[in-house]
């Protein structure tokens, strides 16, 4: 994987691969795209600075009570930092805000993946809070990113997730503002043109 690649919505995601550590056996192991695309998984990356820190705590605990509807959808969560697996294992067992927390926390020693998605931070090796979807064909179809000092709100990524597994089955609808399941949907055509209000009653 070239260091100048970055990965952009719309296209597809090059292989990646991540030592992980796994909080429900409490043992290491790897994940990558590849794997999870042969499965058929939509692909959740959920950056962040680092263990042991402040906020990064509160937005994996929101992300833990997430996670089972997240699967429910086809997803598979991963939180990734560049700390080492070792760290996360240490984090996990030493924060009580993580308690509940059981999807794979990966390890990107090298900022290779950080990089991948554009959100290494060279003056402090560390990744900025991004988080990515991938859909099961490997293209990236929603990114975000915040600076060090902004946690996210995971209702908006199940919100996110929701919408785009939609999508996926209604390829000629888009989704407007706000749309929540079972909202309101928009069909673009020459019909629709100066006619949005209308169609959103």
């Amino acid at each position: 994987m070239s260091e100048q690649t970055v990965a952009s919505v719309g296209t597809v995601v090059p292989d990646f691969e991540l030592e992980t550590y796994n909080p429900e056996d409490r043992e290491f192991g790897r994940i990558s795209l590849a794997e999870l695309r042969k499965k058929k998984k939509w692909t959740i990356l959920v950056f962040y600075p680092a263990d042991f820190t402040f906020v990064c705590p509160t937005e994996l605990a929101d992300l833990a009570e997430k996670y089972e509807l997240l699967k429910k959808l086809g997803a598979e969560v991963i939180s990734v930092s560049t700390d080492t697996k070792f760290s996360h294992l240490a984090w996990k067992d030493a924060e009580k805000l993580l308690a509940g927390v059981k999807y794979p926390m990966g390890a990107d020693v090298t900022g290779a993946v950080s990089r991948l998605f554009g959100v290494y931070d060279p003056k402090s090796g560390l990744a900025l809070r991004g988080t990515f979807i991938i859909n099961p064909d490997g293209v990236l179809v929603s990114s975000e990113v915040n600076f060090y000092n902004v946690g996210r709100n995971a209702d908006e990524l199940v919100r996110k997730m929701q919408a785009n597994v939609y999508l996926a089955k209604h390829p000629d609808e888009a989704c407007p503002a706000k749309w929540q399941q079972g909202g309101k949907t928009l069909k673009p055509s020459e019909k629709l043109v100066g006619k949005v209000f209308e169609a959103l009653q």
